[in-house]
Parts: C-alpha cells; structure tokens; sequence
C-alpha cells in the first residue's frame, strides 16, 4: 500500500499535499481500493470557503456512493477538470494526477490534527 511520507492523512481517508499557502486534496490509495472502480465524481463547492470535515464533494464508485471531507479549513480555488472526463485517474493514480481539489488554506495550524503517514498506516493496519 502505498502511503506517501509527504502527506497528511485524515480519519476519513482524505490526503492533503501542501505547497505554500495553497494545498492540494484527494483520497488514499486505501480509500478508493475500498471504493472500487471509480465511475463519478461531483463536487460543486469551487468558490466556497468549508470548514475543517465540511463535505465537498462525493464519489460515486461501483458499490456505493461516499461524501468526500475536508482535512482542513479553506477556500476551494480548483476543481481537477480531468477528472469529468477520467474519474478513474483516482484509482490509478490517487496521489497525483487523480487529486481533487486545490485550496487555500484559511488555518494552517489544522494541518497539525491530521495525521502523518505512519499514524494512517496505524489507523489502517488496526
């Protein structure tokens, strides 16, 4: 399984890659195996500032439908346009052309309450 050191990690299976004031979100390589194959994804919060764990979108996979958090507060500023088209790019490649959505961050300290790699790999493996 692969859990890249260089992310956080939430409860609820969503990564978070920082890159200045900016971050980008998606689900782990863990999340969408569960998932399946990915055939859907909708999220229309693009503009909207969410709280810490505020939905911002849902994945529809084969066996079921699931809302997608957010690991920290923030401004969504991007929505992966590749992913209308190629949904699938989140089972293939889920920490990098498969992110979900860039955002800005509006309480970096939250990054602190995630967890690192070794942490999900716990949460995970328990």
């Amino acid at each position: 399984m692969n859990i890249p050191e260089t992310l956080k990690y939430t409860k609820d299976h969503e990564w978070i890659r920082t890159d200045g004031g900016f971050a980008y979100v998606g689900i782990t390589e863990y999340a969408q195996k569960e998932l399946g194959d990915i055939v859907f994804i909708e999220i229309e919060t693009e503009g909207e500032e969410l709280a810490r764990e505020n939905v911002f979108g849902t994945i529809e996979a084969v066996k079921t439908v699931s809302d997608i958090f957010m690991p920290v507060s923030g401004k969504v500023l991007e929505v992966n346009e590749k992913l209308t088209s190629s949904p699938d790019l989140v089972n293939k490649d889920p920490y990098g052309e498969g992110w979900m959505i860039k955002i800005s961050l509006s309480n970096p300290k939250e990054l602190d309450m995630l967890m690192s790699a070794q942490q999900y790999k716990n949460l995970i493996n328990a």
